[in-house]
């Protein structure tokens, strides 16, 4: 039936008048922020809905297929068997950047079959669909073109295993907010699609793109086009053309971050890089930035988030200095390898101090952690000009803290929390709305040091920097309540325009945490990247300076390493006891030798072994043997052998 007048509920169930106007952000009766949650409705019954409908006295249609949640607190109509048709949205559920999920079903009286809900759509705040991919195409950006491109290649695989890879054939359906391409729906076909296919539905946007591209563009696509081409192929062809041209962009960063106990816990498990300005190592600058959210109380919690920082930094630092000696191009893949391995490296200390101090149940110490580090790869430009910096930008997640894009327009959640929400949805045993229902629905699955590195799913993502914007880096202190949806453009806002000073806004928003959460701990990072002149915007407070490239890495002893890494730490006596001795030697155990050329990151294990100190190697045998020989099976036989007491 036609609605006769435009009505939104209170969400809070204990509001007595619930009822407000459309267009009201917050309860006239109750102060509760209204919720606007728009949907898109599935299917041709959806499309011939006219607007200003009223459906199942819920959902008032605004446009054709967007749908507006009169009732946003009440739980959605889902049948007790959910149909296939829902599946690969479950599936796909940590891919929320690009694919909507499944919202729950609705029916019209006068039909039969149910309707889809889909909700994370390409639909902003005022009900309006983001531009399609073609409709933005001509106005974009080299970069942002070929970005459009190799995020559509990266979905195809994961797509054409759940059989819904034609949703990637249609432009209609590539909708883009900003850098990010946004799929409005999932479409099954009974035909599998090929890479041929995908390659003819670029070409009108090929023949259409800016001039710099067009040829190399052009020959990808033909190399798609052919038979039996061999798809990484074509990745590594339209990588290295994603990095040159934007190699073309300056690139400007400037980081901030600090930690605060807050107003109710007494002691702080939470541990941030940096977490002040005379923090910034000069060999890291500005690329790292971290976030552990410490699990298991004093002691327990505030040594893991500790270790692991310490932990992390050392193996970044070598890390960066061995990509900063390649001279060939390292690939996505790769560099995703190299990331985890040093991720699985720093969790089996943990892990292996849990055993070593024979903590059990609840008394086993974890983090969470939210890394971001931007990788310094030697790029040709366009121009022919060497230079050093690919713009690339890595994100790892375990656990429930936090990774945001911010930029004037938007902001965008890039991490999915670890926790029993994401584990039934991903299962395909529940829609997103019904998971949260579940008891402990927030509980997390996974943190850092809670099972051996095997058992551990960790989330590494690729971005590249090409427009102005803010990743914010925080621990659930500040994201609870969806405090940063709510906040971000009071603070955000100000750093872009030059207004307000990337350390001044980091202090606001622990400001902000208190004031509205206050039951945690926060942490907040800040990192301001810029790829416009400095010259074209606001003058920044503290001028960041252009990135160069790192220095060799000087591996110091152990005895120092020991040293320094009690003066980052600022924890209890008792807890400082716990991390001293075979931090850094456990923390600089071996990666995984890389399948590049040339790239060798047995890290700072390997140097202690064939080139520092012996007594710290002999220390960390005798104290910590378990641990010891486990990393020490880690690596290769040749490298084994001098290992003592190896087995």
């Amino acid at each position: 039936m036609l609605s006769t007048q435009r009505i939104i509920n209170c969400p809070n169930s204990e509001c007595d008048q619930p009822l407000n106007s459309v267009g009201d952000t917050i309860c006239d009766r109750c102060q509760t922020p209204l919720i606007y949650r728009y949907l898109w409705a599935t299917g041709n019954q959806a499309a011939q809905i006219p607007p200003g409908t009223k459906v199942a006295d819920r959902y008032e249609v605004i446009k054709p297929q967007i749908w507006l949640d009169t009732q946003p607190a009440l739980l959605p109509d889902i049948p007790p068997e959910l149909p296939n048709i829902v599946i690969p949205y479950l599936r796909l559920y940590s891919e929320h950047l690009h694919i909507p999920q499944a919202y729950g079903f609705t029916s019209l009286a006068e039909t039969e079959g149910n309707i889809l809900l889909l909700e994370n759509a390409p639909i902003d705040e005022t009900g309006c669909i983001y531009p399609t991919i073609s409709d933005s195409w001509q106005q974009a950006s080299a970069v942002r073109q070929v970005y459009w491109l190799w995020q559509i290649l990266q979905l195809w695989t994961h797509l054409l295993e759940l059989g819904v890879a034609q949703s990637l054939l249609l432009p209609d359906n590539l909708c883009v907010q900003g850098w990010c391409i946004r799929l409005l729906e999932l479409h099954q076909s009974s035909q599998k699609p090929t890479l041929q296919d995908l390659g003819n539905s670029w070409q009108p946007w090929v023949t259409a793109a800016k001039t710099t591209i067009a040829d190399k563009l052009q020959s990808i696509v033909e190399l798609i086009c052919q038979p039996e081409v061999d798809l990484q192929i074509i990745n590594t062809q339209l990588n290295q053309l994603l990095l040159t041209t934007a190699a073309d962009l300056p690139l400007f960063l400037t980081i901030a971050g600090a930690t605060d106990t807050g107003p109710i816990i007494k002691h702080n498990e939470d541990a941030c890089y940096p977490s002040h300005a005379q923090d910034i190592d000069d060999q890291l600058q500005s690329r790292l930035a971290i976030i552990c959210d410490g699990i298991g109380g004093h002691e327990g919690g505030e040594v893991a988030s500790q270790l692991t920082l310490q932990s992390l930094k050392l193996q970044m630092r070598a890390l960066l200095t061995e990509i900063g000696q390649q001279t060939e191009l390292l690939t996505p893949d790769l560099l995703d390898q190299q990331i985890e391995s040093c991720l699985r490296v720093v969790n089996n200390v943990v892990w292996s101090r849990n055993d070593e101090q024979k903590r059990q149940g609840k008394e086993r110490m974890a983090t969470t952690l939210v890394m971001s580090l931007q990788i310094p790869q030697r790029i040709v430009t366009s121009c022919g000009e060497l230079l050093e910096n690919s713009h690339e930008l890595y994100v790892a997640h375990l656990g429930d803290s936090r990774a945001y894009w911010l930029t004037r327009n938007y902001c965008q959640l890039l991490t999915v929390d670890d926790d029993m929400v994401k584990r039934e949805v991903g299962l395909g045993k529940s829609l997103y709305r019904q998971a949260l229902q579940i008891p402990e629905a927030k509980a997390l699955t996974q943190a850092l040091g809670t099972k051996e590195a095997e058992f551990l799913n960790f989330s590494i993502q690729r971005f590249i920097i090409e427009e102005d914007g803010i990743l914010l880096l925080c621990s659930d202190g500040l994201s609870d309540r969806n405090l940063v949806e709510q906040s971000w453009q009071d603070y955000a806002i100000p750093v872009l325009t030059g207004d307000l000073s990337i350390e001044d806004a980091t202090q606001e928003l622990i400001k902000l945490a208190n004031e509205k959460n206050g039951q945690d701990n926060i942490s907040v990072v800040l990192t301001l990247c810029r790829v416009s002149k400095p010259s074209s915007i606001a003058i920044i407070p503290t001028p960041p300076a252009e990135i160069v490239p790192p220095q060799p890495l000087a591996v110091p002893d152990a005895e120092a390493l020991i040293i320094t890494a009690s003066l980052e730490t600022d924890l209890a006596e008792s807890s400082q006891a716990l991390l001293n001795l075979n931090l850094t030697e456990e923390a600089t155990a071996p990666i995984k030798s890389s399948r590049g050329k040339g790239l060798l990151l047995f890290t700072g294990l390997l140097v202690l072994i064939l080139g520092s100190t012996t007594l710290g190697l002999f220390t960390w045998w005798q104290l910590y043997p378990q641990s010891f020989q486990q990393v020490c099976r880690q690596l290769p036989p040749k490298v084994r052998e001098f290992c003592p007491g190896r087995e």
